[in-house]
C-alpha cells in the first residue's frame, strides 16, 4: 500500500514539473522573492560622500650680483667703485576643498528587464508635492538577485550602475538660486 502511495504522490510530479515551478512562488514556508519583469521591490537609498582635496605651493628665490674695485697708482689712491644688484621673488599659494553629502529615503522600483546572466534591470520614481515644492526622486540600476532580502528591499549601495537623481523645484529652489540679472554680470565678469 506505501509503494502505490509514494507511486501516487510522484507522478504528478513528473507529469506537470512546470507547474509545480509556477505554484513555488505560493509556498506556506518561505516568501516571494521579486525576480521577474514586473515585480516590485523597495530600495533603500543609503547614500554618503566625503571629498577633500589641499594644495599648497611656495617658492622662493634670491639673487645677488657684486662688484667691487679699487685701484692705486703709486702712492695716490684712486676712487673706489662699487656696484651691487639684487633680486628677490618669493610666491605662496594654497587652495582647499571639501564636500560631503548624505541622502537617505525609500523608493519602490519596478524590474524592468532580467538579463541573461539573471541579474535584474530596476527603474522606479517618485514625486512629491509640498506647499508648491516639488521634489522628484528617481533611481535606476541593476541588482543582483541574492542582493534581495527576504522582505524584497534592497539597500542602494547594492545597485551597480545606480543613477540615483534628486531634484526639486518651487519657491524655496527659486529663493535660492540667483537672479538673472546676478547671472548675467557673474556671466560677464
Amino acid at each position: 500500500m506505501k509503494k502505490y502511495l509514494v507511486f501516487l504522490i510522484f507522478i504528478p510530479c513528473l507529469m506537470f514539473p512546470q507547474r509545480m515551478k509556477q505554484n513555488a512562488e505560493f509556498s506556506l514556508f518561505s516568501d516571494y522573492k521579486a525576480a521577474r519583469v514586473g515585480d516590485a521591490i523597495t530600495i533603500i537609498v543609503v547614500e554618503s560622500s566625503q571629498a577633500a582635496n589641499k594644495a599648497e605651493t611656495a617658492t622662493g628665490r634670491k639673487s645677488n650680483i657684486g662688484f667691487g674695485g679699487s685701484a692705486k697708482v703709486g702712492d695716490a689712491p684712486l676712487p673706489d667703485a662699487d656696484f651691487n644688484l639684487g633680486t628677490t621673488n618669493n610666491f605662496k599659494g594654497s587652495g582647499s576643498t571639501k564636500s560631503s553629502g548624505m541622502v537617505r529615503t525609500k523608493i519602490s522600483a519596478i524590474i524592468d528587464s532580467v538579463m541573461p546572466n539573471g541579474l535584474l534591470s530596476i527603474k522606479g520614481s517618485r514625486k512629491i508635492v509640498i506647499n508648491g515644492e516639488e521634489q522628484n526622486i528617481s533611481i535606476k540600476g541593476v541588482v543582483r538577485g541574492s542582493d534581495i532580502r527576504s522582505d524584497n528591499t534592497v539597500y542602494s549601495y547594492n545597485i551597480s550602475d545606480a543613477e540615483i537623481i534628486f531634484d526639486g523645484s518651487g519657491a524655496i529652489s527659486r529663493a535660492q538660486s540667483p537672479g538673472w540679472l546676478t547671472k548675467l554680470f557673474h556671466w560677464l565678469f
